[in-house]
């Protein structure tokens, strides 16, 4: 019993059974589903129960909606909520691995009875809740304060008792008759969202989107209908040669919104940023008149609140007076520098993303929602559905019994979607905005210690000097033998390679993991992200303890 796979009780409580207990335990092995039942009674009365072992001769048709499935389907979901609770716990230890690495051909194979491999027979529950703890066991644990690597980190608790409940009413959010609570709860958010920002309550729209890719899509899809309606009964056929600008530091999904939108990738003009990594405003002018000298129609700016490398702000207000001047829609993609706006201390940062046309925000990023949980804001109310509703007669019916404005599925270009809206509203309702500026407070203060922690060592050098604008701190190790190289391109070939070989020992010890990347002109370089509020100075030190260890190992 005490090696039974299945089995999540300490070994305490399994060390010492003896035969009597083996034989009531041996009651759940028949294959009649009839006599399991029985058989699960006799076991519950047992001094001698052990919830793992009798799950094992069950299947998946022993669960309910199965007759009398009730009693097993209960320690079914309670052996995985076991699994669930260890996995959280573990994550949150600092002593535990950020991840235990394995190459994509080790865990194709197997490893110690995982196997990814499907088969024509079912598995029964046992081997279900083996696979459950084995997918944790070789995932990366994205709660760990040690792990840096991406822009969503962290689990908060509320928020996945959140995703619970959602999952468990497995609902879809397109009509106000399968989800009145969800319909109101979005509808409450978007107001709220749209106060924080600074439009009325009563203009603004919005929708749920699968990522900021997709809300950013949203945006140009919207733009692009704003200015030339015709497009969506006409095509193509009906819209000039266009263009599109976004900042050479803005996200790859503005280059890709355009080549799915067929106006094209070529179409995307890349305005120049400063050493910061901010658009600059001239240079913005000089590409709209470069594409309108092309014979191109310039109809669309990305301004970007949050880089996803430098953390950089663009200038929202000078880039809202280029817009208005020429008549182009302005988007703030602020997927990632969103959850500025609930801070009192950094919201002026974002200044001037009022005057936007429409917004990407992530709340799954810097609000540490669980993810996905993205949306699109747009200023104008009603444009969202003129845009993408074909008035499906199955779902949309214009005679329903209850005020059907609240029917906003046709809003979406999806017809099913995800209901993303409860983790995000319960949080809210467990934290308040209060809560969320805290934690948004945090993160910045982690970034500026790491930022001054690198400042004072010469094993380090900051990628750019000025303190980090969001919680993004790029910088480079140094082992001696670069340090003591003049500048120039075989130290530069050389410093290029010192992030990778790290990053690769790095993932094999598994103890903490952070991105690298180039930029430009740059070698690959680290980046440090914080939106964890788990994550504390202790765990700042390890990284950079971590970093200099492995860098004299490999460049000793």
């Amino acid at each position: 019993l005490a090696t039974c796979p299945g089995c999540f009780l300490p070994s305490n409580q399994t060390a010492g059974i003896g035969s009597t207990q083996t034989l009531a335990l041996s009651l759940h092995l028949s294959a009649d589903r009839s006599s399991k039942h029985l058989e699960y009674s006799k076991w519950k009365r047992s001094p001698y129960k052990h919830q793992s072992n009798v799950i094992c001769s069950f299947l998946r048709l022993d669960l309910l909606p199965a007759k009398n499935g009730e009693e097993v389907t209960k320690h079914f979901l309670q052996e995985l909520l076991n699994i669930l609770l260890a996995y959280i716990s573990k994550s949150l230890n600092r002593s535990s691995k950020v991840l235990d690495f394995h190459h994509p051909h080790q865990l194709k194979e197997g490893l110690e009875g995982f196997s990814l491999e499907l088969q024509d027979q079912p598995d029964n529950l046992e081997q279900l809740l083996v696979d459950c703890q084995d997918t944790l066991k070789y995932g990366v644990k994205t709660a760990h304060p040690c792990f840096f690597n991406q822009l969503s980190t962290g689990l908060d608790i509320i928020g996945l008792a959140g995703e619970w409940v959602t999952s468990t009413a497995n609902t879809n959010i397109f009509t106000y008759e399968i989800a009145p609570v969800f319909i109101l709860m979005e509808d409450i958010i978007f107001k709220k969202m749209h106060s924080i920002i600074g439009w009325s309550e009563k203009e603004g729209d919005g929708i749920f989107c699968p990522g900021g890719t997709m809300s950013n899509l949203y945006s140009v899809l919207l733009a692009r209908y704003h200015f030339f309606p015709r497009v969506k009964t006409a095509g193509m056929l009906a819209l000039p040669p266009l263009a599109l600008l976004t900042s050479t530091h803005s996200h790859f999904s503005i280059k890709k919104s355009a080549a799915v939108l067929g106006i094209g990738s070529e179409s995307v003009f890349l305005v120049k940023c400063d050493e910061r990594g901010k658009m600059i405003p001239k240079e913005l002018e000089s590409s709209i008149r470069t594409a309108k000298s092309k014979g191109l129609v310039p109809f669309y700016v990305n301004a970007t609140a949050g880089t996803t490398v430098y953390g950089a702000i663009d200038p929202l207000n000078d880039i809202a007076d280029i817009c208005e001047r020429f008549g182009l829609w302005m988007h703030v993609d602020a997927a990632w520098g969103g959850g500025l706006l609930l801070s009192k201390r950094h919201r002026m940062k974002l200044q001037g993303i009022d005057r936007a046309s429409s917004i990407t925000w992530n709340p799954h990023k810097m609000m540490g929602v669980p993810l996905q949980c993205s949306v699109i804001l747009v200023q104008k109310k009603g444009l969202l559905q003129e845009c993408n509703q074909l008035c499906a007669e199955y779902l949309f019916q214009p005679d329903k019994h209850y005020d059907v404005s609240y029917d906003t599925g046709d809003k979406s270009i999806q017809c099913g979607r995800h209901v993303d809206i409860f983790k995000l509203w319960l949080m809210w309702k467990a934290k308040g905005s209060e809560g969320f500026e805290s934690q948004v407070n945090h993160c910045l203060e982690n970034a500026e210690y790491l930022y001054y922690k690198l400042k004072s060592r010469k094993d380090f050098q900051l990628v750019f000097q000025s303190q980090p604008e969001h919680s993004n701190v790029c910088f480079w190790y140094l082992p001696t033998s670069v340090r003591n190289m003049p500048p120039g391109p075989e130290r530069d070939r050389e410093l290029h390679m010192v992030a990778p070989k790290i990053k690769a020992k790095m993932m094999e010890e598994g103890m903490t993991m952070i991105g690298y990347q180039p930029l430009g002109d740059k070698v690959n370089f680290f980046r440090c992200v914080f939106s964890n509020p788990a994550t504390q100075k202790e765990d700042v030190d390890f990284l950079l303890d971590e970093i200099t260890r492995l860098g004299r190992e490999l460049y000793s």
